[in-house]
């Protein structure tokens, strides 16, 4: 059999190699596999990568060899996968950034064996606009996603108090990720400083369970509430990507009553989904992250905010927490939208190739 397939996905041609290579050893994983798997996800996927610089994650030899971050787009590229340049004040030049805005460029991706895609948390034309606020939420072992559950719901419930709605996602390691859509006008400047409050405002009413500081050398059975992730120059892990662990695991929108349900039965594994699973679990529920790109909110106005005032923020930031009254109602929530079928849509199973 051929070493290399040519196929047609929305009239771009393109050519895989090595679809029977094994990238994920411990489960026989292999490149047409992942390249199916984001050929069938793409409905829900592009949507949240459209118009952001992209970071790939490349893992040539497999999951379980040497990897490397891929910002500069390759010069190897077909002509119809578009690029933006984004100034790099640290390289002191324009770093030409993959836009994964289509069906063919993302099965290029993957065809490059770009596992994990790690989009911009702002649209490439207004660059120093964030689109969402983001809570990486790590637990320090012995802890696991279960006390990243408890920490979740505890982040959710001041959230409500501003009126703003927050979505949760596993991050397809060992933790989970909550995202509070914003999709309004504002800076690093603004949500920085706020999420760096709302971590020092858990840290110090749950000194227990809570780390806002990420030296290893305290996170030890705690939960270390990433903040630092709201910044121009870092991207989190996108929801629906792969994630390169030991199985083929999913960053996963998840509901906040699966996270209520993790958290009474004390059960990680219920937050575990691999790629087949997450693609029935579209099928059936559709995108549950879509309001996360739809949603336009407003983090409240405190002062302090733009300063980096951190501590300052915390304490209004309590203040409003624990008033009286009860939190505002939330609004009302729209109904996923369930992917169309993908015209580009690839079969590998019986795809022979050499490695």
């Amino acid at each position: 059999m051929s070493t290399e397939q040519i196929v047609e996905i929305d009239g771009q041609r393109l050519k895989l190699t090595n679809l029977d290579k094994v990238l994920y050893p411990a489960t026989g994983f292999t490149k047409g596999q992942i390249i199916d798997y984001y050929a069938r996800i793409a409905p829900v996927l592009v949507p949240h990568l459209k118009d952001r610089p992209l970071t790939l994650k490349r893992y040539p030899g497999g999951v379980d060899q040497e990897f490397f971050f891929e910002k500069n787009a390759t010069k190897h590229r077909p002509d119809w996968v578009k690029t933006v340049p984004i100034w790099s004040e640290g390289n002191r030049r324009d770093v030409n950034y993959i836009l994964a805005n289509d069906l063919p460029t993302l099965v290029w991706i993957a065809n490059l064996a770009g596992i994990e895609l790690h989009p911009s948390l702002s649209y490439s034309k207004d660059i120093m606009c964030p689109r969402q606020l983001v809570f990486d939420l790590d637990p320090g072992p012995p802890a696991n996603i279960v006390q990243c559950c408890q920490v979740a719901l505890w982040l959710r419930t001041i959230f409500e108090h501003f009126q703003l709605e927050s979505f949760p996602k596993t991050s397809g390691s060992k933790g989970l990720q909550i995202y509070v859509p914003l999709n309004t006008k504002t800076s690093y400047d603004e949500t920085k400083p706020f999420a760096h409050a709302m971590a020092r405002l858990l840290e110090n009413e749950h000194r227990d369970l809570v780390v806002s500081d990420m030296k290893k050398a305290i996170r030890t059975n705690k939960v270390f509430v990433d903040w630092s992730q709201n910044d121009e120059h870092k991207t989190t892990v996108s929801v629906y990507s792969l994630r390169a662990r030991e199985r083929p695991t999913v960053s996963t929108p998840v509901t906040w009553e699966e996270v209520e349900g993790t958290l009474k039965k004390r059960d990680a594994g219920m937050l575990v989904f691999e790629s087949h699973q997450v693609l029935e679990r579209v099928e059936k529920m559709g995108d549950l992250f879509a309001p996360v790109i739809q949603l336009k909110q407003k983090l409240p106005k405190l002062p302090g905010i733009g300063e980096g005032r951190a501590k300052a923020i915390a304490t209004r930031l309590d203040i409003a927490a624990q008033a009286d009254g009860e939190p505002r109602p939330k609004a009302a929530k729209k109904t996923p939208s369930k992917p169309r079928k993908s015209a580009g849509r690839l079969s590998a199973r019986k795809r022979r190739q050499k490695v």
